[in-house]
């Protein structure tokens, strides 16, 4: 796994969702509103899920809170929410001190996030998130389960996907077909390179469609 990760993080994220398009027949990257809210940093990483429910109870997010001890460092933690408020922050300052002290990757939310000075000021740590709020989930979300199949974003998500994600956005990479994706993904990268080196020394976009096909 360390490898495909690491292979993974040096190919560009359009070329990662072109491939799950190609390999996997179906979208596999989350709507534009899901986008990075702390820094530009790129995320690469298994996913550990959580869910979340709407609620009237003031209780922690206890799944998530275990989960970001629990699971394997370098974990990209992905948090899906079922109703409610979709602008209440599910992640915040000491959520991420817990994901950088057990060395998660990054996290991505289908709700809020909170503490954005604090995060950016001690932590500098990726989060994609639906938006930026300062609410909080007691009275208003508890989680239900982890490491469970999520929906973020348009996109289902299960244990140990693969996420990848940079400001053009965040794609799901199933994990059984990670191994196909990438090399498609890596295809796609050689090919878009020796594209646009072509139509600079040729002065000619058309006759970089014209031998590649690709735009």
């Amino acid at each position: 796994m360390k490898d495909l990760i690491e292979a993974f993080n040096q190919v560009a994220v359009a070329s990662v969702a072109d491939a799950v398009d190609k390999v996997c027949g179906h979208r596999g990257y989350m709507e534009c509103a899901i986008k990075p809210q702390i820094n530009d940093k790129r995320i690469c990483g298994p996913a550990a899920t959580v869910l979340e429910t709407a609620t009237d109870e003031f209780v922690p997010p206890q799944h998530a809170l275990d989960l970001i001890d629990e699971a394997p460092a370098g974990s990209v933690i992905v948090i899906s929410i079922d109703g409610g408020e979709p602008d209440v922050a599910v992640w915040g300052g000491l959520m991420t001190a817990g994901a950088v002290a057990n060395g998660h990757a990054g996290a991505v939310l289908d709700g809020g996030v909170r503490d954005l000075t604090e995060i950016r000021r001690d932590y500098a740590f990726p989060v994609y998130a639906r938006a930026v709020s300062p609410g909080t989930t007691l009275g208003r979300f508890r989680t239900v389960a982890s490491q469970v199949p999520v929906r973020v974003g348009g996109i289902m998500v299960h244990p140990g996907d693969i996420v990848v994600g940079d400001v053009d956005g965040v794609v799901v990479v199933p994990h059984a077909r990670a191994a196909e994706v990438l090399a498609m993904a890596q295809e796609i990268d050689v090919r878009e390179l020796e594209q646009a080196k072509l139509i600079i020394a040729e002065k000619s976009l058309r006759k970089g469609l014209a031998k590649y096909g690709r735009i």
